[in-house]
């Protein structure tokens, strides 16, 4: 190949580190812009180009139909189950079954790397994006890393490797700018492995997050905001502190969350083949949506590793969700003994399963719906897809 046959986006410079990036302070830092793939970052970037239907339908081979309730929610899919691995993964988030999906795709020969993220030897969640090529390397990728990650920022490392087929693990605005660009990437395959995300934060707001909402800050391994309405925060000497959602210091904590999460409408990853998470399953078990027959190849590899049982919804979320705008929209925190009482009920009678799963959605949703109304009146129409105007027109909203 002689200098003229490079592709375009090869000639492109990547951004500096530090440098000002084309979302301005919407930027995600997915790591598109890292690399010379900054090429197609006005189409490919979440927040500057809302494409939800075409990139559905060029991922699933269909849009989500609007009319079906759980595809307005969950997107398209073919099946979705809550699961748990028989054997969990010891240091895993839950049980580990994003991991066992790597290792399994590596060790069958299925990819030659998976796209996933360390962390730095100096930081425990300082996120560190990797090309895994062992089970070793996957591994040292377990558990969550609660904070913006630019795990595209190894793309050209990926095109440059002439590796064919690939497994990338990430989140919705990684996944968005990924399948944009996936044509680019001289790839026969490639497989995409999504967690939901929502509520992300630059190091500097994880810090101050943990420090305003744990005992014990610098032990904390990780944590996630869980379906018995606490915040599980797990420490190095395997404790489990529990901390109630209605007694979060909402006031100190509405501008820790990035811009770019607060302007987010992909909860549920809804381009991905296959997407593993929690929040519509039982409390204790792994929530799986298969969206297409990729997705259903990668599940295949580890099903008889897994214990699976049916989707379950219960209770109504509507109530709890209209009361909450106005609590998070006014900064409300209630005092301890008092959110320990209402999580306590809660827990008993609220929304679970895949309706604890509509009532985080919803909650998001409203709120983030007012973000970008109130921040960026002129991208609201076009920025908001279709299937967020539906679930956010259910609720009334303060101006």
């Amino acid at each position: 190949m002689t200098s003229v046959d490079f592709p375009k986006h090869q000639k492109a410079k990547a951004l500096k580190p530090g440098s000002r990036r084309p979302a301005k302070e919407l930027c995600s830092e997915c790591g598109l812009c890292d690399t010379y793939y900054i090429h197609y970052v006005k189409e490919a970037c979440a927040f500057l180009n809302q494409q939800f239907d075409k990139l559905e339908e060029q991922s699933h081979s269909r849009k989500r139909n609007l009319d079906n309730p759980n595809e307005l929610y969950f997107g398209v899919h073919q099946e979705m189950m809550a699961a748990q691995k028989k054997q969990p993964i010891p240091g895993a988030q839950w049980t580990g079954i994003v991991s066992t999906i790597a290792i399994e795709m590596l060790n069958r020969g299925i990819v030659e790397g998976v796209v996933c993220v360390q962390n730095t030897k100096e930081d425990r969640f300082g996120p560190m994006p990797v090309i895994a090529r062992t089970p070793e390397e996957v591994m040292a990728a377990r558990v969550n890393k609660p904070t913006l990650s630019p795990n595209l920022s190894i793309l050209e490392q990926v095109e440059q490797s002439g590796m064919k087929r690939l497994l990338a693990i990430g989140v919705g605005c990684q996944i968005q700018a990924l399948r944009t660009v996936e044509k680019q990437l001289g790839l026969e395959k490639l497989y995409v492995l999504g967690t939901p995300c929502v509520d992300n934060v630059t190091r500097a707001g994880l810090q101050k997050f943990l420090e305003t909402t744990s005992k014990s800050p610098e032990t904390v391994v990780h944590y996630e905001f869980m379906q018995d309405f606490r915040v599980h925060f797990k420490h190095e000497d395997g404790s489990i502190e529990k901390v109630p959602f209605f007694g979060l210091k909402t006031n100190q904590l509405k501008d820790v969350f990035a811009p770019s999460c607060m302007s987010c409408f992909d909860y549920v990853n809804s381009l991905a083949d296959l997407v593993v998470g929690y929040m519509g399953a039982p409390f204790g078990w792994q929530w799986i949506v298969v969206r297409n027959d990729t997705g259903k190849e990668m599940l295949e590899l580890v099903k008889d590793q897994l214990n699976t049982q049916p989707v379950m919804s219960k209770g109504d979320r509507k109530a709890a969700v209209q009361q909450s705008i106005p609590a998070y929209d006014q900064g409300v925190t209630l005092p301890m003994w008092a959110a320990k009482m209402m999580g306590v009920v809660i827990e008993k009678i609220g929304p679970k399963g895949l309706e604890y799963a509509r009532f985080s959605i919803d909650s998001h949703f409203t709120r983030n719906f007012l973000y970008v109304k109130r921040n960026y009146p002129q991208k609201l129409a076009a920025h908001v897809p279709e299937f967020a105007k539906r679930i956010v027109g259910q609720y009334k909203l303060p101006d």
